[in-house]
């Protein structure tokens, strides 16, 4: 447990009114790029830990399966409190995942940052998920850049590069990640948020030994770069320690390159809440005003692996949030009264009477979803933003409790683990009675199940990849009748447009919405008709069904159920029972029984799925499959062998950029393909080449396969062993006598 350094200077600094002062940032980058290890010299020079533990406890890692596997799954929030250049400064700082299994840590993390500490491997350079973090940082959540060029002493001591070659190889690098944040930034800031060397928002250096230097080190100590080869080729590195600290420089970059919680409000807001700007509540939110209508976001839950008892982290934007206050959650519509107020210091609480905005908080007493907005109970002010997420649950795993009569508490415990993860998501299977858990990828799953089995002991099938059921063309419109005859709906499917499914995704549009506002959004940005628009009657994943019916009456009553139906129908297409992607079902007439005894559940639900399904298998579907972009960097002589065995698992090589030595393959790589294929890029090179990898979207499953991966499902499900047809739910079509 971390011990806090003068709590009473930390409770001071979060309820003063001194902006200027406060700093609130996350540390990103690519896998094993040393972010935690570069924690671990900031912690220490905040008194949070010794001399000779900083670059070896690293402390943020501070779960057992974290220590076990050396990498970040959880991002760890730590305050730290410093003094520069005599003046006292508060930063509060999230170390985030750089795994791509945990992108959805890092994009919750920087909903709640003003600037990002972005790490680069001085020797591997920039990799997928650098490029990743930068377009959700400055991009996504419009957090001010700086930049830390780690590992710089493997250029010297493994590559034994002169110093000409290694400014060589740092320009490539800034210039880069320059090229990144001009592609992201907000157009206004764009050349403002460019790092620069000579202007002190890059430092280069060595976590690993602890430092580091910015241009403005090496002129307030008189010291040349060239003092850094010197050291190494006499052994020196404790030199470079002592007079070159890397905490001096990082923070010397927080604190003079990084914007204050009320500096980066005034165009962060406008990004993340579209509420009235020039209204009191958006002014305040504008100038950050603890005396103003309280609104926050909870972005994390950090659930103790011990207790399992979940503590809700979030930021104050707006107001001031009191221990013991009643809030009312904006999404969930409901109240929740907090019974322990503090601030985060990674796995303790600094317990406090009440927080201001402009900080961290830390919240207990109630459950709610990661990206959950709050406000004074009773206020009707407009929340957040939904958080953009990067990646979508293309892996999956079943499971079932050991003990059957556990299957209640079973779903219990999993909507708190994707209440904590947004970014999985569960469906239960009625009929076996199991949950199937769908992740980003295996180790997501895994970590997951891990999680869920220290509550309810369950058991896992081997991980297998979610394809996605999609069609290409508009199918037929179908006239079904329930089973007594007495019902009937008309339904047809199409393709739901691009624009439209992208705004679904950023949860521009979403079913919460008022249906003014939502087709308002839909007419502007994708082009609908606006009369159709405001008849949408829900929305699924990508998934809308609409109404388009006239004069039809009691259809209120089935409402509840067909909604029901479409769902299941998203959650299990006719193909192999596949998530269904990109439909949008148009009911166009329907005739309901006036007597409710008719109108049962069994018999909507009936005439329902069968409209759905033959509509859709009319419409020339197909499976289509998760891919990936990859890069992989590798020593020139070794290039052929990389290019083998990617283009040997269904991958695409898409560019190759020549570096010195080395070359970027970068390319795409079906999902279905990666399990593996990180030891054979390693085999193929001798352990010299580097791979990294983030989701692309989903793509068309070549024609060739798709017949025999659609059998292999559906035996693998226990389903028929062919094909589906509309034969299956023809009986249920209506004609008229």
């Amino acid at each position: 447990m971390v011990k806090i350094k003068e709590p009473e200077a930390i409770k001071r600094l979060i309820q003063s009114d001194d902006y200027e002062h406060k700093r609130i940032i996350s540390i990103s980058a690519h896998i094993d790029h040393g972010k935690t290890t570069t924690t671990d010299y900031l912690m220490r020079r905040a008194g949070l830990m010794s001399d000779a533990a900083a670059g070896q406890a690293l402390m943020t890692d501070s779960d057992e399966e974290e220590q076990e596997r050396g990498i970040t799954i959880f991002t760890s929030v730590v305050l730290l409190n410093f003094e520069i250049d005599g003046e006292e400064y508060l930063v509060q700082l999230s170390d985030t995942p750089g795994h791509l299994s945990f992108t959805g840590e890092v994009s919750r993390a920087l909903r709640a940052s003003d600037g990002a500490v972005i790490l680069v491997d001085a020797l591997e350079g920039v990799m997928t998920q650098t490029e990743t973090n930068i377009r959700l940082a400055v991009g996504g959540e419009a957090c001010k850049p700086v930049l830390f060029i780690n590992k710089v002493d493997r250029l010297i001591n493994e590559l034994k590069l002169p110093p000409k070659k290694v400014y060589e190889r740092i320009d490539i690098i800034i210039a880069k990640v320059n090229e990144l944040i001009m592609k992201v930034a907000p157009k206004e800031y764009a050349k403002d948020w460019r790092v620069s060397f000579e202007k002190g928002s890059v430092a280069i250096g060595s976590a690993k030994t602890g430092w580091a230097f910015t241009m403005k080190t090496l002129q307030k100590k008189g010291i040349k770069p060239t003092v850094v080869f010197e050291k190494y080729n006499e052994g020196d590195e404790k030199w470079l320690r002592e007079n070159l600290p890397l905490d001096d420089a990082l923070l010397e970059m927080i604190v003079y390159h990084l914007p204050n919680p009320r500096e980066a409000q005034k165009y962060k807001i406008p990004r993340i809440w579209k509420g009235d700007l020039d209204s009191p509540e958006g002014k305040a939110l504008m100038s950050c005003d603890p005396n103003g209508p309280l609104l926050g976001m909870i972005t994390k839950i950090f659930v103790d692996p011990k207790s399992k008892r979940p503590t809700l982290i979030g930021r104050v934007f707006s107001g001031t949030l009191k221990s013991g206050q009643e809030i009312t959650l904006v999404n969930m519509k409901q109240n929740a009264r907090i019974k322990r107020l503090g601030v985060q210091e990674i796995t303790d609480i600094l317990p406090m009477d009440a927080i201001p905005a402009g900080n961290l908080v830390s919240i207990f007493g109630f459950m709610c979803p990661s990206g959950e907005s709050f406000v004074e109970a009773g206020s009707n002010m407009k929340g957040f933003e939904a958080i953009e997420y990067v990646s979508e649950p293309v892996v999956s795993r079943s499971i079932r409790p050991v003990d059957p009569q556990d299957i209640a508490k079973l779903g219990e415990v999993v909507r708190k683990w994707i209440m904590a993860d947004p970014t999985a998501r569960f469906v239960h299977d009625k009929e076996s009675g199991e949950y199937r858990l769908d992740g980003i990828d295996p180790l997501q799953i895994e970590i997951l199940t891990k999680r869920i089995n220290e509550q309810v002991p369950i058991h896992v099938s081997e991980p297998i990849v979610v394809y996605r059921e999609k069609i290409t063309k508009r199918g037929e419109e179908f006239h079904t009748k329930s089973p007594n005859g007495h019902n009937r709906i008309k339904i047809y499917l199409e393709p739901l447009d691009e624009k439209t499914v992208e705004l679904i995704k950023k949860k521009k549009v979403t079913n919460d919405q008022q249906a003014r506002e939502r087709a308002q959004i839909l007419r502007d940005e994708a082009g609908w008709d606006a009369k159709e628009a405001r008849k949408i009657l829900d929305i699924y994943e990508t998934n809308i069904l609409v109404d388009a019916m006239s004069g039809v009456q009691r259809f209120d009553r089935i409402l509840p159920y067909v909604t029901t139906i479409f769902h299941d129908f998203c959650d299990k297409g006719p193909l192999a029972h596949e998530p269904v992607m990109g439909v949008r079902a148009v009911i166009t007439d329907a005739t309901v029984h006036t007597d409710p005894a008719h109108t049962g559940y069994s018999e909507i639900a009936t005439m329902t799925t069968s409209a759905l399904n033959m509509s859709f298998l009319t419409a020339d579907p197909a499976l289509y499959e998760p891919v990936l972009n990859v890069d992989i960097k590798t020593p020139i002589d070794t290039q052929g062998g990389v290019i083998k065995v990617l283009t040997g698992h269904r991958g695409q090589v898409l560019t190759i950029e020549g570096e010195e030595e080395t070359v970027t393959i970068k390319g795409t790589l079906p999902t279905a393909e990666t399990i593996g294929i990180a030891d054979e890029f390693r085999s193929a090179t001798a352990g010299r080449s580097f791979f990294g990898y983030e989701f692309r979207g989903f793509e068309p499953l070549p024609s060739n396969l798709q017949k025999e991966i659609i059998l292999e499902i559906r035996k693998r499900k226990g389903m028929p062993e062919e094909l589906p047809s509309t034969s299956s739910w023809s009986r249920y079509i209506y004609k008229r006598t």
